[in-house]
């Protein structure tokens, strides 16, 4: 049986938002439907010159766009086959934006989960700057600690945008984290990690019972669909266990 085809003239999800660079546009109109699940494993992907002709762009812009679809785990690309839906892509992109509880448990160590706050409220200025999210927005704030063993091993400060994303409001997140629940009911096509180092303070301190001048590693995380942002997170570990890791290849 050949595999089933993704037609850009009959997609109409493929549309470009206007925003950055045209590789870029096009890499996201590509990953929207590979990261809804629309596009299932194994579904070849349009051939370069209907992408082409579909996005009115240059070969070199669309091999581009693909490149960086592939280096995601999003697609698979053959030579002479053309490029396919990546197998579990949905995993990649759980991987690429991090799972706590799925890096705890494969340490061998129990995973715990406490809702300490649950408030909707509106985006203030402040908050608008960090997140990119108009102020007076509706919001929904967690705050979450969640647990290697009895030990605290990562604190979570989310914002989620009610106006993209309302059947947030009706979830409870007292037993369930919300990262999970992001993942398999709110599909993105942007996300961007801000890491920075950074002591406990006394809040993270307490919370993390580690000491206030304790190294921790704060990771920063946004989330997109097309221009509009759908969340905002802030993650705190104590900076002795938890390490970032990449692989790359160097020129061949």
């Amino acid at each position: 049986m050949n595999p089933r085809q993704a037609n850009p003239e009959g997609d109409e999800e493929l549309r470009l938002d206007g925003t950055g660079p045209l590789h870029d546009q096009i890499r996201r109109a590509i990953a929207a439907p590979i990261l809804s699940g629309a596009w299932k494993p194994g579904t070849r992907i349009a051939p370069e010159m209907e992408l082409m002709r579909r996005f009115g762009a240059s070969r070199m812009t669309v091999n581009r766009a693909l490149r960086a679809l592939a280096d995601q785990g999003l697609i698979a690309r053959r030579r002479r086959a053309g490029s396919f839906v990546a197998p579990r892509a949905g995993e990649h992109a759980v991987t690429f934006i991090g799972d706590i509880r799925r890096e705890i448990e494969a340490r061998g160590e129990r995973y715990g989960y406490e809702l300490a706050l649950r408030r909707q409220s509106r985006v203030t200025p402040s908050l608008s700057l960090a997140s990119g999210v108009a102020a007076g927005t509706p919001v929904l704030h967690l705050a979450c600690r969640h647990f290697a063993g009895a030990r605290p091993a990562v604190l979570e400060d989310r914002w989620i945008n009610l106006a993209a994303v309302p059947d947030a409001e009706a979830v409870s997140f007292e037993r369930e984290p919300p990262g999970p629940w992001l993942l398999e009911n709110v599909p993105f096509t942007e996300g961007e990690h801000r890491i920075a180092a950074i002591r406990a303070g006394t809040t993270a301190s307490a919370l993390l019972a580690i000491a206030p001048d304790a190294p921790c590693l704060s990771v920063e995380r946004r989330t997109w669909r097309g221009r509009e942002m759908l969340t905002f997170a802030r993650f705190v570990y104590p900076g002795e266990s938890h390490i970032l890791v990449g692989r790359f290849a160097g020129a061949s």
